[in-house]
């Protein structure tokens, strides 16, 4: 099924994994990760990101819930960022490919600052209706349609093809750090009420479109001139993911089970009408999946996967199944919080393995427009994941509608690892080539 590893990588057993990524004279496209300027301007940038998408995130769901008090309308933010994402995604993704990636992400940064700002007037100026909130948070999600691609398609510009999977563990494990110092923000700003949440992410924004601009590596490629029409750039990244099974299986496996796992776009409820911890508890709650990825980061970045990485992944998404399960039944604030740390754990290593896998199994001409297919399916299984939370929950109610989803997870994992045999059968990061 996989090709053996072409020239670019070198051979090398397990043992000496770490050794090559602290090695500054490596064959790739950059330094190692730990010797690279640009690399960390590229952590740093993106970690501001995530703290202001979170401390945005806990302080709009909060203040949406306090203005209709309905489970509905938590469902419809995600909504409201999903469709915009959902139209501008793949475009974004043949303009990763075009243009430099640096100046894409710069741009997008630049328009959810903007997004964040205006936020911020609704607040002050007493207007923050549902429409006007969901209208805005519309324009946000079509900025980070443009970000997802160039973001993800840019980092193996900055490190070697043998460093790659350490690079995505360092990457997430900021990505996560962010997530848990975010929500405990956000919670604690929303004391102050929702225009110092939205004033906070403003300037984040602001700082990560800063820090893109400074990293010196190019972001673009060289493009040949091809008679190729435009449609056909786009739907050339889905064709490639179809032909790809292994890509296919890691991307579409993410989709559906976070799209019946999103029990945190309901965590407003649990907070203020379950577990009666209030916005505090809110901010708490919502960084404790970050906390369980921030360990399993860490863990995973000393000691990176080696063998049996597919099965691993099916196992991940199984276990943030029953985490889910767990969380929807309790009524105790720490068992709370020690599943939502399992969750976030459990989605750590199958990012992991979702994102290495796909970086290695695309060219460099294709990145864009892969990683535009891919974070379509992370935004579908987000926001969507979001919407059907609400909805299931104005249904049934907040409690069915965790354990319905976390039930679900389970079982699309088993079916997973009977529709996808090359998923399930991948031994090493090294059998993974795109060819």
């Amino acid at each position: 099924m996989f090709s053996a590893p072409t020239g670019r990588s070198r051979s090398c057993n397990g043992a000496c994994t770490l050794d090559l990524m602290d090695r500054s004279d490596q064959a790739g496209p950059g330094p190692a990760p730990g010797r690279s300027r640009d690399f960390h301007l590229y952590l740093a940038a993106r970690a501001c990101v995530s703290l202001a998408m979170q401390v945005q995130g806990v302080t709009v769901g909060w203040q949406i819930y306090e203005i209709t008090g309905d489970a509905l309308s938590l469902g419809y933010v995600g909504l409201a960022v999903f469709l915009p994402t959902a139209l501008f995604t793949l475009p974004a993704g043949d303009a990763a490919d075009r243009f430099d990636r640096r100046h894409l992400a710069a741009a997008s940064y630049a328009v959810q600052a903007i997004g964040a700002a205006l936020l911020f007037w609704l607040s002050v100026a007493d207007q923050a209706t549902p429409r006007a909130l969901y209208a805005v948070l519309a324009i946000i999600g079509a900025a980070r349609a443009l970000a997802g691609p160039a973001q993800q398609s840019l980092l193996p510009l900055l490190v070697p093809a043998t460093g790659l999977a350490k690079a995505v563990a360092w990457t997430s494990a900021a990505f996560k750090l962010a997530s848990v110092l975010g929500p405990a923000v956000g919670g604690a700003l929303l004391v102050a009420g929702p225009p110092a949440g939205y004033a906070t992410a403003a300037c984040l924004f602001t700082l990560a479109l800063a820090t893109m601009l400074t990293i010196r590596t190019s972001g673009r490629r060289d493009v040949v001139a091809s008679e190729i029409s435009a449609m056909r750039r786009l739907l050339a990244g889905i064709e490639y993911v179809w032909r790809k099974p292994i890509v296919l299986g890691a991307i579409s496996l993410d989709l559906f089970a976070v799209l019946l796992g999103g029990a945190t776009a309901l965590l407003p409820i649990y907070a203020r009408d379950i577990l009666a911890v209030g916005p505090q508890g809110l901010g708490v709650m919502r960084s404790a999946p970050a906390v369980g990825a921030i360990v399993m980061g860490l863990w995973l970045a000393a000691r990176p996967l080696e063998r049996r990485v597919g099965r691993v992944m099916l196992g991940a998404v199984a276990s943030f199944g029953v985490a889910t399960i767990v969380f929807g039944l309790s009524t105790n604030f720490m068992v709370s919080l020690v599943a939502l740390a399992a969750m976030g754990a459990a989605d750590m290593i199958s990012v992991l393995v979702r994102q290495t896998t796909i970086q290695l199994a695309t060219p460099d001409d294709m990145r864009g427009r892969v990683s535009s297919v891919n974070s379509l399916f992370i935004g579908a299984s987000n926001e969507l994941g979001e919407f059907e939370s609400g909805v299931t929950a104005a249904w049934f109610g907040a409690v069915p509608a965790v354990i319905l989803g976390g039930v679900g997870t389970v079982a699309v994992v088993m079916i997973w690892a009977w529709r996808f045999p090359a998923l399930r059968g991948l031994d090493r990061f090294t059998d993974v080539t795109p060819r």
